[in-house]
């Protein structure tokens, strides 16, 4: 009877676990009394991206690197598929198909939306007051930005969510013929840029023409264009810059503090999880501080290598021509904010917060050039 008893409860236990586990799984795989998750209720969301850059460039490369952290992140739960330039839509069609959720997302810069409301181009496209790129998004979060690119976003009717992310170094002067040694070499140089910065280099007297990156060699070597900048040494080395000139002038005000933008159409990002939504703001400022960091050492590479491969000279562009676009941007600054309230409000804005930030910067910091020359320099540059 004894042991006939204890098969019974054994019996009795299995089908109690049973009808437990068919519980948990019926409730979508909740947890039930301490049994572990196993079954997942929400299905995958995926999503379908296009960066505004070739494949080969290493700006396509940061796109898929936040994708990546994303899909890493959220578990396989989203799941974002970056195709190149081009795949669906043009480079500066970007935020028209993201909008209207031809695409659900995209990865490109503020200033490629210049056509649509120039202020938009301030997130980058100008000389930024002496801000460096990660001061600008230091503004963008903590002074104000982010309130104004939603609202100019809001003004021109795109249903989109803006997340700016990925410090730039100053940008090069460009590529050209022979180098500039005076603002007026410039004159009449057909030449390439964008955002405010077609302003700024039409002031100087170039026939500017703005194309996106994968056009603007192919264009120089048809002699369609005189000259051209783009954006840093890894991009123009691999878009083939070293094959139709020797010529690269480094420094410029034009775009000294630009950054990347993550942009998500309103309607499919407002329907994620709470949870996912917070995964995706935390991933973009990772994506930041990594971008910032793999730009330092493959920026520093190629810089080595155009110069010893490539053969490359390179020339610091004079401080007259500097000055000169400072000048020739107070112009532009003045005339668009007349034209555009959205425009002087951004720049007040920033100018509000350059002020401190800068002066804070430049007392803080010590110049690098010093201990530089005192690791590197040759004993000659040292003494001089």
């Amino acid at each position: 009877m004894t042991d006939q008893k204890n098969v019974q409860e054994q019996g009795a236990r299995k089908v109690s676990r049973r009808n437990i586990l068919k519980a948990a799984v019926a409730a979508g795989g909740a947890a039930v009394f301490g049994f572990p998750n196993i079954v997942k209720a929400q299905g995958v969301t995926s999503m379908r991206w296009q960066s505004t850059w070739p494949s080969k460039d290493i700006f396509h490369e940061f796109a898929l690197d936040f994708a990546k952290k994303v899909n890493d992140m959220t578990g396989g739960d989203l799941k974002i598929e970056v195709l190149p330039a081009g795949a669906v839509v043009p480079a500066f069609q970007l935020l028209e198909a993201v909008s209207k959720g031809t695409l659900d997302g995209g990865h490109g810069v503020l200033v490629y939306h210049y056509g649509k409301q120039t202020a938009l181009a301030l997130w980058g496209s100008s000389p930024a007051y002496g801000m460096d790129a990660n001061m600008l998004l230091s503004w963008h979060k903590y002074g104000g930005g982010k309130e104004l690119l939603d609202k100019i976003y809001k003004s021109i009717g795109a249903n989109v969510v803006s997340f700016p992310y990925g410090p730039m170094p100053t940008q090069p002067l460009g590529w050209f013929k022979k180098p500039v040694t005076k603002s007026d070499d410039l004159k009449g140089l057909k030449f390439r840029t964008v955002g405010i910065s077609i302003d700024l280099f039409t002031g100087l007297g170039a026939a500017v023409n703005a194309l996106p990156g994968g056009e603007i060699v192919p264009a120089m070597d048809r002699g369609l264009l005189d000259a051209a900048e783009f954006n840093n040494a890894s991009s123009d080395r691999l878009l083939g810059f070293p094959d139709v000139s020797k010529v690269y002038m480094l420094q410029s005000y034009h775009q000294n503090a630009e950054q990347f933008e993550i942009m998500f159409n309103k309607t499919k990002f407002d329907a994620l999880p709470a949870k996912m939504k917070a995964i995706i703001e935390h991933a973009v400022e990772a994506a930041s501080a990594d971008m910032s960091w793999k730009a330092i050492d493959r920026y520093s590479k190629d810089y080595i290598e155009l110069q010893t491969k490539d053969k490359v000279r390179v020339y610091k562009t004079p401080a007259s021509v500097l000055q000169k676009q400072l000048a020739v941007f107070d112009a532009v600054e003045a005339k668009k904010s007349a034209d555009n309230p959205l425009f002087k409000e951004v720049v007040q804005s920033q100018r509000a917060f350059a002020a401190r930030a800068v002066r804070w910067d430049l007392d803080t910091n010590v110049d690098r050039r010093m201990a530089y020359n005192h690791y590197f320099a040759p004993k000659s540059a040292k003494k001089s």
